[in-house]
């Protein structure tokens, strides 16, 4: 059932779920886990991957208004934030790790050490950031925190926004 909720939210067949490490306190899927290398041999660094359109939709927002820029310079002013991010990369590789090893995934040379999101030095991508945080709790990646706050308006964790339709045969 995941998996068809999961096409529904993203319009398209998914492929390479491992697991589903967020829900919605509905139930519905939040975050796809995706083995870091697809069945078809393409390494995939991304691992936690933003299903639920709502969320996806407000993250794309702040994105549109360059919102990663200013955490990137910030993330060069402030070493204590830079820190925490390479803690947040770290925990990204352990968890990608985690979820290879889970998928059956051989070894992926080819993104050793990359994670994803431009972490631990930059930041390109608010969807993963925030993924990670879904899946791994609050604390973890404190920029995805950040995102979500900075979202809290359009979605937070304790109501649901899902479409009843993802769940009708």
């Amino acid at each position: 059932m995941d998996l068809q909720v999961l096409s529904r939210q993203l319009g398209r067949t998914v492929r390479d779920v491992v697991e589903i490490p967020a829900r919605c306190v509905c139930g519905n899927p939040l975050v796809a886990a995706t083995a870091p290398r697809l069945a078809n041999g393409t390494p995939f660094p991304t691992v936690f991957y933003l299903a639920h359109p709502v969320i996806t939709a407000a993250v794309s927002r702040l994105e549109a208004e360059g919102v990663m820029y200013a955490m990137t310079d910030r993330l060069a002013e402030d070493s204590e934030l830079a820190a925490s991010y390479e803690s947040s990369h770290q925990d990204f590789l352990a968890q990608r790790e985690r979820v290879r090893v889970a998928s059956g995934t051989g070894e992926v040379p080819e993104i050793d050490g990359i994670s994803a999101g431009g972490m631990p030095t930059r930041v390109k991508c608010l969807h993963v950031l925030v993924g990670h945080s879904l899946a791994a709790g609050p604390g973890v990646n404190v920029l995805g925190d950040e995102t979500l706050q900075m979202i809290s308006e359009t979605w937070d964790p304790q109501t649901c926004h899902c479409d009843p339709a993802w769940r009708e045969a």
